[in-house]
């Protein structure tokens, strides 16, 4: 019986190790399996290669003028007390004249240089305040020819926005009245920008633009201002004559706007006109604004629209900038939503035009980057910090973030072919051949402790109609970040200005 019952345990023993052996394999495998798996999102190649291959090429007059007259009806905005109108694509716009590309590669590098020259704009802006230079020390004050051009010449609302592409410029554009009687009018929206203006009449040097150029002698309710008045003292570049307040903007492509400083009214769709609104009446004005009247600033500053009416809030949606379809700029309160995410609305005391917001991590597959939070943190002298921006197509960030973000990037997508780089991007794919790809998911991470998980078509977007597809961030040497419209597309962005609180919530256009 000992002798019998000492073998049992010599059997038991190999089977017992065996068990053990598979037992922990099998657990290790699924620990493995986890800890590999990475979140993604699925990329329909074929759909952005077609929008790409036909809607910024095509000019389609019939559908241009359905839209003008489309634009500029109101949309009820399920508020009494908030008007929405209209936003589209630049494309889209029932232009004067049809700026024309060879293919899809040539608007991309278009739009790309005219994204650096933005880019490198506001870097120059944001370092030059953070340093104590005003603007007006470094621009020549308008010159005698400019001021013999210029001599010779708190409500709830909302309006369309349109994206920009025709032109390679990745802007947005709203229609607006101005006047009494009100004169549509083409106006690009800019977060970056304060002072709002459009050409008038007569013209020193006018580029071509869609409308009829503004008449200020033909408005009822135009006034110019004077040299000693608040508003034309908050302008960074100004002059006088005849006791008319003039103006001057210049923009980092080599853009500007020159002529009186005025009031007039603005209207919104079917709203009720917005008084006294201060506009810059441009009779000198050059760039890259082809199809457009003007601009409508949308800035942090005393003279931005939303500073003016003094609204609480107001909100944006940017559709596809290769889709014919609108969404809807708001001023005034937004109803609440559960898929919002909050992030804190930060200012720069050095500069008040631009938004920044409480960006403090970005996560590809579903795992937080290595990535400081000094990297996208302002510091107490204004140096640095992540803005939002309607006009900057290409988000920016600081080159050691943006080298952890590319280098996770190609790690997830190592089973991609490999293409080329082209202007700002280095990180390129060959998908002709496929009609759909899974690729790592990209969120931007925010101080409220939510993150907005991106579309994978707003970080890995078409070079060209062929199938080269690059992922849609770029590195920058400034301290400063910002998050670009690409990556706004398709998700509201609300800035609530009473609670300094900036709010995505995506597929709300």
């Amino acid at each position: 019986m000992a002798a019998s019952g000492y073998r049992r345990p010599s059997i038991l023993l190999p089977l017992f190790f065996f068990l053990f052996s598979a037992l922990f394999s099998l657990s290790s495998s699924r620990v493995l399996s986890t800890q590999t798996a990475i979140s993604t999102a699925v990329l329909d190649v074929v759909s952005s290669v077609k929008r790409a291959a036909a809607a910024a090429i095509a000019f389609d007059p019939q559908t241009a003028h359905a839209l003008d007259q489309n634009m500029v009806e109101s949309i009820p905005a399920g508020n009494s007390s908030t008007l929405s109108i209209k936003l589209h694509s630049r494309d889209f716009l029932p232009l004067a004249i049809a700026d024309t590309h060879e293919d899809y590669k040539s608007l991309t590098l278009n739009r790309l240089r005219r994204d650096s020259a933005r880019a490198k704009s506001i870097f120059a802006r944001v370092s030059l305040a953070v340093h104590g230079v005003n603007k007006s020390d470094l621009i020549p004050l308008i010159t005698d020819d400019m001021l013999a051009v210029a001599a010779t010449g708190g409500s709830d609302v909302s309006g369309t926005v349109i994206s920009g592409t025709n032109q390679g410029s990745g802007e947005y554009f709203s229609v607006v009245g101005i006047g009494q009687p009100a004169r549509p009018a083409y106006l690009v929206i800019d977060t970056g920008s304060d002072v709002t203006w459009t050409q008038c009449q007569p013209c020193a040097d006018c580029y071509q633009q869609s409308d009829p150029i503004f008449d200020p002698s033909e408005s009822s309710t135009y006034s110019p201002l004077s040299c000693d008045s608040q508003l034309c003292r908050s302008l960074d570049v100004s002059a006088c004559r005849n006791s008319s307040c003039l103006y001057q903007v210049s923009y980092g492509d080599g853009s500007f706007t020159v002529g009186e400083f005025a009031t007039d009214s603005l209207t919104f769709g079917s709203s009720s006109p917005v008084p006294s609104v201060a506009l810059g009446c441009g009779h000198d004005n050059e760039g890259l604004f082809v199809g457009s009247s003007g601009l409508l600033g949308l800035g942090g500053g005393a003279l931005s629209f939303p500073s003016q009416i003094r609204s609480a809030s107001f909100s944006y949606c940017l559709v596809d900038r290769d889709s014919p379809s609108s969404s809807t700029i708001n001023f005034g309160a937004e109803s609440s939503d559960p898929t919002t995410v909050t992030a804190s609305l930060l200012r720069n005391r050095k500069i008040d035009t631009f938004y920044y917001v409480g960006l403090t991590g970005i996560s590809v597959g579903g795992e937080v980057l290595s990535i400081p939070s000094s990297a996208f943190a302002m510091d107490e002298a204004g140096s640095g910090g992540v803005i939002v921006d309607s006009g900057t197509a290409v988000t920016r960030l600081q080159r050691d973030a943006y080298t952890v973000l590319r280098e996770a990037f190609t790690k997830g997508t190592a089973d991609l072919p490999k293409a080329a780089g082209i202007s700002l991007f280095d990180t390129c794919y060959d998908l002709s051949s496929r009609t759909s790809v899974d690729v790592p998911t990209v969120a931007l991470r925010f101080d409220g402790g939510k993150e907005l998980k991106l579309p994978a078509t707003n970080y890995l977007i078409p070079v060209d109609s062929s199938g080269i597809f690059c992922l849609a961030f770029a590195p920058t040497s400034s301290p400063l970040s910002i998050i670009g419209n690409v990556q706004q597309q398709g998700t509201r962005v609300a800035f609530d200005l009473a609670n300094a609180l900036v709010g995505f919530t995506p597929n709300k256009c």
